[in-house]
């Protein structure tokens, strides 16, 4: 592990909340799975007059990053990007164009932190982004979400499960039936779309963690990355990595479309299991039955192959010769 990480915003609202509870240093570091250097750190150079809050952090450290990134990013660029968020477009729109147009690589998060960084000038930048109340909402209830212990966040996933290059990086998330009652736990490959669907008795980490790990153990040689959302169902992530010599990372607190693939296959789940139902009775035949019409469904993305033809590099013309 490096010896000092840059703490994200969604970092400092949890190291606040962990500080305000007592914690020291170096538990709190434990918890974000940084270097207690990078807290002392964070703590020394963003504190202010009124102590530690976390808003007020990321806009100092925002402001030094922005320093840093003007030596590198010419003022045009940042002028041309501006101009894009203007018109609606999202961070990773705007990155990954610059990118394919041969300009200077500019990450997501630095687009976010610049954003941020107008904002608190008083700038009206932030009123181009979606989700504005989902993004407010993050700000108060991240503690309430409890702490998920070795937690890596997102924004350190190796940079090609971004490019869908490879077969491997998969995202997890549950679908919720009945309240109190049976989960389903759905895994989708992000380069061939491909679903795997297994349900759990209940929403407990243990029980959510046991399903993963059984479904994808025969999947093990393909298991490169798990994503997940926050939702302590997922606690136990390390065992899962552990058991399939993977990696798991979590993404921001609220940020959906950091995981859009799975929650685009828990949408399509959504035509065969609608919201409210038992999922108490459904048998392993019902879900392979709703795996195999996703699986077997060509996709436009996939020039109309099917995610089963890519998944398991199937060379047949047609989707249901395979």
């Amino acid at each position: 592990m490096p010896s000092y990480n840059r703490l994200t915003a969604a970092n400092c609202i949890e190291l606040y909340a962990l500080k305000s509870a007592g914690l020291t240093q170096e538990a709190i570091a434990a918890q974000l799975g940084v270097h207690s250097s990078t807290i002392s750190r964070e703590l020394n150079r963003n504190t202010g007059l009124r102590g530690y809050r976390p808003k007020q952090a990321h806009c100092l450290a925002s402001a030094r990053k922005a320093q840093v990134r003007s030596k590198r990013i010419s003022d045009a660029t940042w002028q041309a990007i501006e101009a894009m968020i203007r018109e609606d477009w999202s961070a990773e729109q705007i990155s990954g164009h610059l990118k394919a147009n041969g300009h200077s690589s500019v990450s997501p998060e630095w687009i976010y932190q610049y954003i941020y960084f107008d904002k608190s000038q008083g700038g009206t930048l932030h009123t181009h982004l979606r989700c504005q109340k989902i993004r407010r909402k993050r700000r108060g209830t991240t503690e309430r979400r409890g702490q998920i212990i070795g937690r890596i966040c997102i924004t350190e996933r190796p940079e090609i499960v971004e490019t869908r290059t490879r077969i491997g990086d998969w995202e997890a998330d549950t679908v919720i039936g009945k309240q109190g009652g049976a989960v389903l736990v759905t895994l989708a490959e992000r380069k061939s779309r491909f679903s795997l669907i297994v349900k759990a008795q209940n929403k407990t980490a243990a029980a959510v963690s046991e399903a993963i790990t059984k479904t994808m153990q025969p999947h093990a040689s393909k298991v490169h990355t798990l994503s997940y959302d926050n939702g302590k169902e997922f606690a136990y992530h390390q065992q899962v990595s552990d058991l399939l010599d993977a990696q798991g990372f979590f993404a921001h607190p609220y940020h959906s479309w950091e995981r859009r693939l799975n929650e685009n296959t828990n949408g399509l789940i959504r035509q065969y299991l609608p919201k409210g139902k038992d999922f108490s009775d459904l048998t392993p035949g019902e879900l392979k039955n709703i795996m195999d019409k996703l699986n077997n469904r060509p996709r436009k993305c996939l020039g109309f192959k099917t995610p089963k033809q890519v998944y398991l590099q199937i060379k047949s013309k047609l989707a249901l010769e395979s």
